[in-house]
């Protein structure tokens, strides 16, 4: 191993997405030497729209992006959840959430999210593309990570922040067992004008059925990001991605098959939904894990994006005290931020999980149940019930 380092402190991350460039963000301005090396071919981000709630919304503030993100994206100004055909159960009483939290939630494009992140970044910090991790070593002074094109970099710590399939975490623990949730999402995004849903007001609904659902979102310039969960066996193959999702939802309350007629079928994206069961320890000795390659989870809580960034400050936060970069005091450090984020993120992780069960339902007689008990439900008990989730400030 090359045992000649920078004197300055030095990170790599594996990852350009959302969670390794928001730690590249915050651990620049702590004067890190940070070097992100992503495996795509190219910068992007799935054709998808991201909710970043008010604890999102904190952490961006932190980085001085919350007017970007907020001019860029779509506030959430509206939330309704529906029958399949279109009778009310519920609303999310958005207003008085952001009257609470000092800001609305905001929907937004995930690759206008990782644009302005990429902007930020200064000369500290260097991206490679193409870069394909296979292993790395680490002694007491360094971590070496080696690439599939044969080169190699070394680093004081490495950051996994590539995502589900992490190749850190496979090559730390072992980690290949992912659980499946029970069903298949579709997603898409599309220029697409409701009279009902208008851009102005942000927002838009959700309506449930048995054993699928249908999300609709305003994420600003004119797009709508919608999403479609079908339960379904894990390994589903679909050839016709648009045929299939307008067959599941026909008859379904408007604009639902028209939102779905209006999306260009390449456009659609599928995927098994899966997370995995917590881990016990996310780092060891110099390497450690963020974001979604620690602790993936379910969609249903909108969370995965930002509990990546609140890793991400905490990380740095829990860096940030180190003079000496001894293999004891960086172990120290990443022991700190493992043990500040677990017992949190192990709680969304489970709580997505359980919201799966109830909006995936279909028994009848449950969701009537369900559905009623909703209706009753007060406005200030639905936000006591997500106030440790949204209220929540690194």
């Amino acid at each position: 191993m090359n045992n000649i380092l920078p004197s300055t402190k030095k990170a790599i991350v594996t990852g350009a997405g959302i969670s390794g460039l928001a730690s590249a963000l915050f651990l620049q301005e702590q004067g890190w030497e940070v070097v992100i090396y992503e495996k795509k071919k190219e910068l992007s981000e799935y054709g998808a729209g991201i909710v970043l709630a008010a604890n999102a919304m904190y952490v961006l503030t932190e980085l001085g992006l919350d007017e970007q993100v907020k001019a860029a994206g779509a506030k959430v100004g509206m939330a309704e959840i529906r029958t399949w055909d279109g009778n009310p159960i519920t609303s999310v009483p958005v207003s008085k959430q952001a009257a609470k939290y000092g800001t609305y939630s905001y929907l937004i494009h995930r690759a206008k999210l990782q644009k302005i992140l990429f902007q930020q970044l200064n000369e500290r910090t260097t991206v490679y593309l193409n870069k394909k991790l296979i292993t790395f070593e680490q002694d007491p002074h360094q971590v070496v990570v080696q690439f599939d094109d044969g080169t190699e970099d070394s680093g004081h710590i490495l950051i996994g922040a590539d995502g589900i399939h992490s190749q850190v975490a496979h090559l730390l623990f072992g980690i290949d067992q992912l659980r499946y949730s029970g069903f298949r999402a579709f997603r898409g995004i599309t220029s697409f004008l409701d009279k009902r849903y208008m851009p102005e007001i942000g927002g838009g609904f959700e309506a449930w059925g048995r054993g699928r659902r249908f999300g609709f979102s305003q994420i600003g310039e004119g797009q709508v990001f919608w999403f479609a969960a079908i339960n379904a066996a894990s390994g589903t193959g679909v050839d016709h991605k648009k045929d299939y999702v307008l067959q599941q939802f026909k008859g379904w309350h408007n604009p639902i098959e028209r939102a779905i007629q209006s999306t260009d079928e390449g456009s659609i994206l599928t995927h098994d939904i899966h997370d995995r069961i917590p881990l016990e320890k996310w780092s060891r000795g110099r390497v450690t894990l963020l974001g979604d390659a620690a602790h993936p989870m379910l969609p249903n809580l909108g969370q995965g994006g930002a509990q990546a960034m609140e890793d991400a400050l905490v990380l740095a936060r829990c860096l940030e005290g180190i003079s000496m970069l001894s293999l004891n005091s960086v172990t120290a450090a990443l022991h700190s931020y493992e043990s500040s984020r677990k017992p949190r993120t192990n709680q969304v992780v489970r709580q997505s999980r359980r919201m799966g069960r109830i909006v995936q339902m279909c028994n009848p007689a449950a969701i009537i149940l369900r559905n009623q008990v909703l209706r009753l439900l007060p406005d200030e008990v639905q936000m006591k019930q997500l106030d440790w989730l949204l209220g929540y400030r690194v």
